[in-house]
């Protein structure tokens, strides 16, 4: 019993941060843009906006765990993400492209390597074959 008290107060010791971070980066966020619009952001509203990203996020999580599992994986996917942005045409264009643009980078990379490791043994075989020749001019 003493173990499942510790466990949760860990847990809403974790929640507590996370929420904190959220705030943090929110009055960032908007300090940012207030000085580029000219505009203020009081402290009430900055807490209104980070209590609902908050809360949203774990709406989001809830809903990315549930997708994995009604897939009968246990890993979150880029199709879990796209299903989870399904309701708002700009993020789900915006993560559709990211995705994209990740999968093409993946493939640019695999070739690379994949032209790395045949460039990498000729230069292997290469320098055996100078080292051969160096021992044969040195006879």
């Amino acid at each position: 019993m003493a173990a499942a008290a510790a466990a949760e107060r860990d847990r809403a010791a974790h929640t507590q941060r996370l929420r904190a971070a959220v705030h943090y980066t929110v009055g960032c966020l908007c300090q940012e843009v207030g000085e580029d619009k000219g505009k203020e952001f009081n402290k009430q509203t900055i807490a209104a906006i980070a209590e609902t990203t908050f809360r949203q996020c774990e709406i989001f999580a809830q809903d990315l765990e549930l997708f994995s599992r009604h897939g009968k994986r246990s890993t979150v996917n880029t199709e879990d993400v796209k299903l989870l942005s399904r309701r708002s045409t700009a993020l789900q264009k915006f993560i559709t492209k990211k995705c994209d643009d990740l999968a093409s980078d993946n493939v640019e990379k695999k070739t690379l390597f994949t032209a790395g490791k045949g460039k990498k043994k000729s230069n292997v075989q290469t320098e055996s074959t100078v080292t051969e020749s160096d021992d044969t001019c040195m006879e």
